[in-house]
C-alpha cells in the first residue's frame, strides 16, 4: 500500500487493462469510505454509489459506455450517482446544476487516489449514455449517473509514467496580490 500522498498523486493514471482477480470487499469498502470523505457544498452529500460485480450488468454498462469493453473486464465497477434535488433543496438551480456535480467529482477523485494507494488501477469513465446506464441499473428518475469507475489489478506492471505535457504555469495561473 502506498501512503505518500504526493507519490499517489504522481502515480495516478487511467488503467484500462485488468486481471480477472477479484478485488477484496474490504478494499472496495475502504475505497468507498475515501469517496464518502469528499467535501460537499453545505455538507449535502448529494451522492449515491452502486458497486457492480455482476458480469451481465458490467457488460450492459460497457455497452452504455459506447462499447468501452474495459468497463466489463474490470472485477468491480463503481457507478457514481448525483442526486441534484438534494443540493437544490438548499442551493436551488446552482445546487442541482453545479454543486452536486462538483461534489460527486470530488468523491471520484478521492476514490481514484485510494485505488492507487491499494496498488490497484482504475479509470474515470464519463463517456456514456446516461439514460442507457440508468436503465441498466433501474435507477429512479431523480438520480443521475455521472461517472463509472472500473477497478481492478492492472494486467501489466505499469510502465514508468511518461512526462505529461502540462500547460505552462503562466498560462494557467494568475496571482492577484
Amino acid at each position: 500500500m502506498t501512503t505518500d500522498l504526493f507519490e499517489v498523486i504522481r502515480e495516478r493514471r487511467s488503467e484500462r487493462h485488468f486481471k480477472p482477480d477479484p478485488v477484496p470487499d474490504e478494499t472496495v469498502r475502504r475505497i468507498m469510505e475515501c469517496g464518502l470523505k469528499a467535501p460537499s457544498a453545505g455538507n449535502m452529500q448529494p451522492w449515491q454509489f452502486i458497486i457492480v460485480k455482476r458480469p451481465e450488468l458490467k457488460a450492459n454498462l460497457a455497452e452504455a459506455a459506447h462499447g468501452q469493453k474495459f468497463v466489463q473486464d474490470a472485477p468491480v465497477v463503481i457507478v457514481v450517482l448525483a442526486d441534484p434535488g438534494r443540493s437544490a433543496g438548499r442551493y436551488g438551480s446552482r445546487g442541482s446544476d453545479l454543486y452536486c456535480i462538483q461534489d460527486t467529482a470530488a468523491a471520484v477523485q478521492n476514490m481514484l487516489l485510494a485505488v492507487v494507494g491499494f496498488g490497484l488501477g482504475a479509470c474515470w469513465v464519463g463517456a456514456f449514455d446516461e439514460q442507457a446506464a440508468g436503465r441498466v441499473l433501474e435507477l429512479p428518475g431523480h438520480l443521475r449517473p455521472v461517472a463509472m469507475i472500473p477497478i481492478g489489478y492492472p494486467k501489466e506492471r505499469p510502465m514508468p509514467r511518461r512526462p505529461r505535457q502540462e500547460r505552462p504555469w503562466e498560462e494557467v495561473v494568475t496571482i492577484v496580490e
